[in-house]
């Protein structure tokens, strides 16, 4: 092992040595071979270069890793499986506490329950819930990490019918800024429960969680049905009339787009502006065909894959359109309307595309979710029907400032028709408290303070969306 620098401070040998000896997992710094391949982040618009890399088998050594880094006054990024949009889980200096080797999962199929570790992707989950018929709420793509997305909030297919990712969170296991294990639960921490469902990493590492499963598949209803781009007003105004008649089963989300060079979308579509409609329906697949039959009616369509489908393989739909080493900037805002105004502001976005790669999604977040009251979870704005997903991509990575200029110009020309909400996974810029004060709505955010206060005073865990200790 080599000698690392974090500003001032030197690392020798024998310190990191100590470290290794007490993990069960690897430490892996600069100069090992495995170095490189262990910082990468999946977003390619973060280079980040750490001091050292923990990779831990266990929570053991997640306090281990933790106290070293206190001892050593090293700067704290937490690793889970997945995306980490915003860089968050990478660090220049300071150390990586990388969960991704915990990836046990144990079902309760009678129960209806499964403990995941933090390292898990919701591929992980679907696997082995699937082979109970049980899935629960999970990512869009089946590389996202179990745990980042889950403390944001975490928007899925199941949604509409099985509320939130973190609406299923029953409890967690989670290491603090001090080292301690503790448990959140209904009766065990309570207010560290509640913070953990929607407030993000801000209050310790999470090393499971023990979630809700629900009756699923194993075959759903599902899939995309391709628009071209020119029918968008049509296909987004008449979608807007449609939801409030929609059963809770169905999830569906609006994807203005570029065709890509896939073998399902007609060759003369190819590299073309279309506008997708793509959903789930959590029951039967006989219900959830005559569900979203009049999506079909919106316009007339150039591909349509919405029918019969494996639940797991309708998570992995569209993971090709998301793999490693791009670079990534997401802008999200609830929106509590979506007028004709809006539906134009989202045409222009879509016209002004800055990469073939850029997208815009709306999803609808009716159902379960809304009914959940707003002070039941960290996750606020409850009655906000839309959320706005804007992702600009770019191939090969780095900087991407024309991509990321028109991800902002497309936000804020919707900024009308919201209260300044927004959800905080699909946040790339680091925010400052002001803002997050503002996307989770004063009452949410005093009492992610007060939780902040008790469980990381001296604010250890601040590579988030951070909640700053009062």
């Amino acid at each position: 092992m080599t000698a690392t620098t974090n500003e001032t401070r030197v690392l020798g040998d024998a310190t990191v040595a100590e470290l290794a000896a007490e993990l069960r997992g690897a430490v892996i710094c600069p100069g090992d071979d495995a170095y490189d391949s262990a910082r990468a982040l999946w977003n390619a618009a973060h280079d980040k270069h750490p001091a050292l890399i923990a990779q831990c088998a266990g929570p053991a050594d997640v306090a281990a890793a933790l106290r070293f880094a206190r001892s050593e006054k090293l700067e704290v990024a937490v690793r889970g499986g997945g995306h980490s949009i915003a860089g968050f889980s990478g660090v220049d200096g300071g150390i990586v506490i990388d969960l991704s080797p915990m990836r046990g999962i144990l079902i309760d199929p009678i129960g209806q329950r499964a403990i995941v570790q933090a390292g898990c992707t919701w591929r992980d989950v679907d696997v082995e819930t699937q082979a109970h018929g049980l899935a629960t709420t999970g990512g869009l793509v089946s590389t996202t990490g179990v745990a980042g997305f889950t403390l944001g909030g975490g928007i899925g297919w199941l949604m509409r019918r099985h509320g939130l990712a973190c609406d299923n969170v029953i409890a967690a296991d989670v290491v603090t800024a001090d080292g301690e294990m503790v448990r959140a639960s209904a009766s065990e921490n309570a207010d560290l429960l509640w913070a953990l469902r929607g407030g993000g990493g801000n209050f310790g590492v999470v090393t499971s969680f023990e979630l809700s499963l629900h009756p699923v598949g194993p075959t759903v209803a599902g899939g995309v049905i391709f628009f071209p781009g020119d029918e968008a007003e049509a296909v987004l105004r008449g979608w807007r009339e449609w939801l409030p008649s929609a059963p809770d089963e169905l999830t569906t989300l609006v994807n203005l787009a570029t065709a890509p060079p896939a073998p399902f979308i007609p060759e003369a579509w190819h590299g073309k502006r279309v506008v997708a409609v793509a959903g789930v329906h959590a029951g039967s697949v006989e219900d959830g065909l005559e569900a979203a039959a009049p999506l079909r009616s919106l316009a007339e369509p150039i591909a349509d894959l919405f029918g019969p489908i494996p639940y797991a393989a309708m998570q992995g739909l569209l993971d090709a359109l998301h793999p490693p080493g791009n670079g990534n900037y997401f802008k999200s805002h609830h929106m509590s309307d979506l007028p004709d105004e809006a539906i134009q502001a989202l045409i222009a976005g879509h016209q002004a595309v800055s990469s073939p790669m850029n997208e815009i999604h709306v999803h609808d977040l009716r159902g379960a979710v809304a009914r959940v009251r707003a002070g039941d979870s960290a996750f606020p704005h409850r009655e906000a029907p839309y959320v706005l997903n804007v992702i600009a991509k770019w191939p090969g990575g780095g900087p991407g400032p024309e991509h990321v200029e028109w991800a902002r110009a497309v936000v804020e020309s919707m900024e009308k028709f919201g209260t300044g909400a927004a959800y905080v996974n699909f946040m790339t810029d680091a925010e400052d408290g002001d803002r997050l004060r503002v996307a989770y709505g004063a009452e949410t955010y005093d009492r992610l303070v007060a939780a902040k206060d008790r469980w990381d005073p001296e604010n250890v865990f601040h590579l988030n969306q951070n909640i700053r200790p009062s």
